[in-house]
């Protein structure tokens, strides 16, 4: 079943293994090479640090699983340096439609402005995604890849974790500093710690199928509610790279989900979906119950736990594979300033006082999609009817069908990290707010906002063109550098959206830090100030400042 023929990475045997004595030390191992592990090790690359990254498997993931790659996620790979060849294989769409039975509901648009470097969404295949990272992690080269080492074991220590490894050779262990756990939903690294997750498993059962066709359908994103194919349930249809689409079939609670894999139950489905003449390659299949759940602590001393292995949510709304990619771009600058002596080791914990509201938003707004579109009471489905049918006349029914509210940035707004305002801004990008973008001209060439911010550290964006004064310049040359851009010197803000989106006056300053969220901003630069900005961002009194935050 399928044509797409997945790489498989050779196991090779480590030095490790044959080590006498105390095992090797490596100050960050990876375990889990996902999506997620995959890019904390081409993060960390991109900031010098070598890393050790073990998987049990020797190939990428089988089927679509995550497919939405939101417009954040693709600024992190672009900082990444993998994004382009994302962009151009996959499927870059902006309009949904809504079904109820034959009939549209409503159509949206998630392209509301103009002048960002990249599309809301693209669709690109998890696997192509992963074969795309590992591509790039090589080419960085300061990951060493281990295919077909599993972690059977580990000890945690107050200095870091040992790790009992099996491998085709034999067994073997590993020490490191920082284990990050990204071993997916199913994390033997979770179940070795004895954690479990709390929130909400959901009974209804869904089946979600890759099948490979040529099909005239538009590049949108479809949803129906009660379709005249899936009688009473819901489906979706998304298209994704290479002729491949994906489709979601609610099957309902009491659905035996062995029987419903089966050539026998899936193909008659299909075919009543897509009509009997059209022909088609079924490429996967799987069934699903939805879960919206989470750890309740994603950092247990040395162990840090990332993506799927920290939280789970239902697929409506592409939250999953996204928050594991932000996860990452908010944990690596971090770990990196801890491991270069920049920062204490108690910034951290700000990994988790931010990335847990982060995916409690997620799962929020993931339990909502999946209880509007399977309602349990006949209360609730009495009230989604409803709204339905006000929906193709009334712009507020619209606004509460819930077919999957889509990923958006996370906002770190009451982060401890953050400098609050001082100054009067009426609009623009708050603290915590991710990067803004706009188009710009640097160096005489056209460019993106986003892509000179986010360079992996401190960045000043000053509306100022007068000459760097002194004492910002000295910034730049600190240990931990703030690299002030001018606009309207050193960037020229190309259609005045700068301005307008950072609700700027003359003289105005941001501090993006290194993720490129906003940390900090003024009315005027002040070089202390934004030291001590870029200083509490690393975690300077950050335990003050976490007290302070929960008074």
């Amino acid at each position: 079943m399928g044509s797409h023929r997945p790489p498989v990475y050779p196991y090779k045997p480590s030095p490790d293994q044959r080590r006498r004595g105390s095992p090797a030390h490596h100050p960050v191992i990876i375990v889990g090479a996902g999506p997620v592990g995959l890019t904390v090790a081409a993060d960390l690359a991109t900031r010098g640090i070598a890393t050790v990254l073990l998987d049990e498997d020797d190939t990428v993931s089988t089927g679509s699983r995550a497919i939405c790659w939101s417009k954040r996620t693709l600024e992190i790979f672009d900082r990444l340096g993998c994004a382009d060849p994302m962009v151009a294989r996959g499927i870059t769409w902006s309009t949904g439609k809504v079904f109820r039975g034959t009939g549209q509901l409503y159509a949206f648009d998630l392209q509301s402005e103009t002048g960002h470097r990249r599309p809301p969404f693209i669709n690109l295949q998890q696997y192509l995604a992963e074969e795309m990272l590992v591509a790039r992690v090589i080419e960085l080269g300061r990951t060493d890849l281990r295919w077909k080492n599993r972690v059977t074991g580990f000890q945690a220590r107050a200095d870091g974790v040992r790790l009992s490894v099996e491998t085709p050779d034999g067994p073997y262990e590993l020490d490191c500093g920082y284990l990050i756990a990204a071993d997916g939903a199913r994390s033997a690294l979770r179940r070795l710690l004895g954690l479990e997750f709390r929130g909400r498993v959901f009974e209804d059962r869904f089946l979600i199928a890759d099948v490979r066709m040529k099909a005239d359908f538009p590049t949108e994103r479809w949803f129906w509610f009660d379709p005249p194919f899936n009688p009473g349930q819901s489906a979706l249809l998304h298209r994704q790279a290479d002729d491949v689409w994906r489709i979601d079939l609610q099957l309902g609670r009491d659905a035996d989900p062995e029987l419903e894999r089966t050539p026998e139950r899936v193909l008659p489905r299909l075919r009543a979906m897509l009509g009997p003449d059209r022909p088609f390659e079924l490429e996967w299949v799987s069934v699903y119950t939805f879960q919206c759940r989470r750890l309740d602590r994603f950092r247990h001393g040395r162990v840090i736990f990332i993506g799927d292995a920290a939280h789970q949510v239902s697929p409506f709304g592409a939250r999953g594979g996204n928050a594991g990619i932000q996860d990452a771009d908010n944990l690596c600058w971090k770990l990196a300033a801890v491991l270069a002596g920049h920062a204490p080791e108690h910034l951290l914990d700000s990994y988790d006082a931010e990335r847990g509201p982060a995916n409690d938003e997620n799962i929020l707004n993931s339990t909502r999609s999946t209880d509007f579109i399977t309602p349990k009471s006949k209360i609730s489905r009495a009230f989604r009817d409803a709204v339905l049918d006000l929906a193709p006349r009334h712009a507020f029914a619209r606004a509460m069908v819930n077919s999957g509210r889509l990923s958006v940035a996370a906002k770190n707004g009451h982060s401890a990290l953050n400098t609050p305002d001082r100054d009067r801004f009426e609009d623009g990008a708050e603290p915590g707010t991710s990067c803004l973008d706009a188009p710009i001209i640097m160096g005489g060439r056209d460019g993106f906002l986003v892509d000179r911010v986010s360079t992996g550290g401190f960045v000043g964006l000053w509306f100022e063109d007068s000459p760097l004064p002194a004492e910002l310049a000295a910034l730049a040359a600190a240990a931990v550098p703030v690299r002030t851009l001018r606009v309207g010197r050193d960037l020229v803000d190309r259609e005045g959206l700068v301005r307008r989106r950072y609700d700027a006056t003359q003289g105005t300053y941001y501090l993006f830090r290194p993720d490129a969220h906003v940390t900090a901003r003024w009315r005027r630069a002040d070089a202390p100030a934004i030291a001590a900005a870029r200083d509490r961002a690393l975690g300077n009194d950050m335990a003050t400042a976490l007290r302070r935050a929960g008074e």
